[in-house]
């Protein structure tokens, strides 16, 4: 593979633009090491707490076609304190494991970014946006006061690049980018809120009634909102929402992310779904002649 893959975010730099996002065989050091051998450039893990969750009984997962998806796991995870080995086996693979976490407040996203930090992690990921836990999530990640209060005190409580995931279930997603002006970049989307009727049954099918929707359906209101905040406020992005072919990743940079995390596709596209999209993108960006990704990056904009 040659050099035009590379990039780079918030100092972070990468041997492609494909990051595996949060939420998808990462609660496990294994499976993250071998995600990362298999051709992902850096893998987020799955968000953490500051106590183990059991999360919602199932069904928690429904596909609905086309490769879309609604889950509502209910953030079920180990907790802090359990997770350190699961970063010390990731990261024997020799590229960047970013921590993700969630809380209720910022004394608590604090106390949770200085553990991942000492585990060793490269970046941590805050889950502003998680669409079906109450308390926590799109909860406190759709008040831009808390919003800026907890990027402020993790900012000021660990010294590796702090990243904002954001909900597109909110009236003004702008007004939430600038109150998380201080992290180092912004990721655009996390999943819509969304739910799925067994007509037979004559009720929901998700056990917890609404879910967050992933895969191809949403790629159109993920690039929106990338371009959208790129072309406004200028800041670093990492862009996810239904991207499963390299032409979606070539999107995506050209509305101004920086790379982008992969997640649904890989229940149907499976682990190579990485080394796949890096081959295939490394082909259509020689025959556009796009000689790197940093000169790329929000090249579609219109100003």
């Amino acid at each position: 593979m040659s050099n035009r893959l590379q990039t780079v975010i918030s100092g972070l730099r990468l041997d492609n633009p494909l990051i595996l996002a949060s939420g998808i065989l990462d609660e496990n050091g294994y499976t993250m090491k071998r995600i990362l051998k298999e051709g992902a450039a850096a893998v987020v893990t799955k968000s953490i707490g500051s106590a183990e969750r059991s999360g919602y009984k199932p069904p928690v997962v429904v596909e609905i076609g086309g490769g879309n998806m609604i889950n509502a796991i209910g953030l079920a995870n180990p907790g802090i304190e359990n997770f350190g080995n699961e970063v010390k086996i990731a990261r024997e693979a020799g590229k960047p494991v970013i921590g993700s976490i969630f809380g209720a407040d910022a004394e608590e996203f604090s106390n949770l970014a200085k553990k991942m930090a000492s585990y060793g992690v490269s970046g941590i990921e805050l889950n502003l946006s998680c669409p079906h836990v109450k308390g926590v999530g799109q909860e406190i990640g759709s008040d831009p006061d808390l919003v800026e209060s907890i990027v402020g005190e993790v900012k000021r409580s660990v010294n590796i690049p702090v990243f904002a995931k954001l909900s597109p279930n909110v009236s003004d997603i702008m007004e939430l980018a600038k109150a998380a002006d201080r992290a180092d970049a912004l990721v655009l989307i996390n999943t819509v809120r969304a739910m799925a009727i067994d007509v037979y049954a004559r009720r929901p099918v998700l056990s917890n009634v609404y879910g967050g929707l992933s895969g191809p359906a949403i790629k159109p209101v993920g690039l929106r909102y990338v371009y959208e905040v790129k072309k406004e406020t200028g800041k670093e992005i990492i862009g996810v929402g239904g991207i499963q072919s390299a032409e979606d990743t070539l999107e995506y940079i050209m509305a101004g992310a920086s790379c982008v995390e992969i997640g649904t596709a890989l229940h149907t596209g499976g682990r190579s779904v990485f080394r796949a999209i890096s081959r295939d993108l490394e082909n259509l960006m020689a025959s556009e002649k796009l000689d790197s990704i940093s000169d790329t990056i929000g090249m579609a904009i219109q100003r």
